[in-house]
């Protein structure tokens, strides 16, 4: 049983640091060649937006609003993809058969 209660401090210890490299964590994404570009924080919070000027014509609204959604799946794609990575680790971390 001591084992077991110290594996489950382990492995709360080592989800508690994911949280914290999460917590810290700020991806850039792009689309459209890099016309929009986006910055997403690791707790998926839009950061920033920067937007290629030739984009802000009445003519390219659309083109900007495909961009921008683009953009923004992407970015919440990486942050899913470290969070996935990091969790990836954390069974190896703990020394349990299979993982």
């Amino acid at each position: 049983m001591a084992n077991l209660n110290k594996l489950l401090k382990q492995a709360q210890k080592m989800q508690e640091q994911i949280q914290q490299e999460m917590d810290a964590l700020e991806v850039e994404a792009s689309a459209g060649g890099g016309m929009v570009t986006v910055k997403m924080t690791g707790q998926k919070l839009l950061r920033s937006v920067s937007v290629d000027p030739s984009l802000m014509t009445p003519g390219e609204k659309e083109m900007l609003e495909d961009l921008l959604v683009a953009a923004v799946n992407q970015a919440s794609q990486k942050v899913d993809e470290t969070l996935q990575s990091k969790m990836g680790g954390l069974g190896g971390g703990l020394g349990l058969p299979g993982m």
